[in-house]
């Protein structure tokens, strides 16, 4: 269904309010900015602003909405004949060739992590959102292979295939902040993708295999 007009201005304000809010972060850190500040950047009430964003952490992570449900939907999306933990191994090594930003492969990340790194009401959120991951990726296995009720491999099976993901981008996000170059911690992202389907067991690899026909 095409985007009406009022939605299409919720969406650029709310685009605004957090491009203005995110370069405020970058440049004086998270803790130094208030939300009355950005609201007065963006020429908007503070009430505004927190009708678009429930929390001040919102403003600056507003970009990882959709993060949560990418493994998940990488499980759901995969090939016929695939396992779940080959369908994110795949997109996972496309979208490091890809040198995606999507993983942190990119100009400015190392900005993105400092203020992270200053900020322990980020951090927190951050993990609460890898928690999400973890709990989108067991509730799609579950689905998946229409686990019995106590089944317990779905949640064995999805801790580890969340880790992928979470070891990649942690990998990159260390990397990036020590200030290499994103095509070249791509090529090693590579390598450690192909060292952590070693480590994988043959459960895993095979877990919610799709049928060839």
């Amino acid at each position: 269904m095409a985007e009406g007009l009022r939605e299409r201005k919720k969406r650029q304000a709310r685009q605004h309010i957090s491009d203005l809010a995110t370069g405020l972060f970058l440049e004086r850190g998270f803790n130094a900015v208030t939300v009355a500040e950005v609201a007065e950047l963006a020429d908007v009430s503070v009430n505004t602003v927190y009708n678009y964003f429930p929390a001040k952490e919102d403003l600056f992570l507003d970009r990882m909405k959709g993060v949560t449900q990418r493994v998940a939907r990488f499980i759901r999306a995969r090939d016929k004949g695939e396992s779940a933990a080959e369908a994110v191994l795949r997109e996972l090594r496309a979208a490091v060739v890809a040198v995606s930003p999507e993983l942190g492969l990119m100009d400015g990340f190392a900005d993105f992590m400092r203020v992270v790194e200053e900020a322990p009401t980020l951090q927190a959120r951050l993990s609460h959102l890898q928690r999400e991951v973890l709990d989108a990726v067991v509730t799609t296995l579950r689905e998946e292979v229409d686990a019995a009720e106590g089944d317990p491999l779905p949640g064995l099976v999805g801790g580890q295939i969340a880790w992928i993901e979470g070891a990649v981008v942690g990998y990159v996000g260390q990397e990036m902040t020590a200030g290499r170059k994103a095509v070249d911690v791509s090529r090693d992202a590579l390598a450690l993708l192909d060292e952590i389907e070693e480590l994988l067991g043959e459960k895993v690899l095979n877990y919610a295999r799709r049928a060839a026909e």
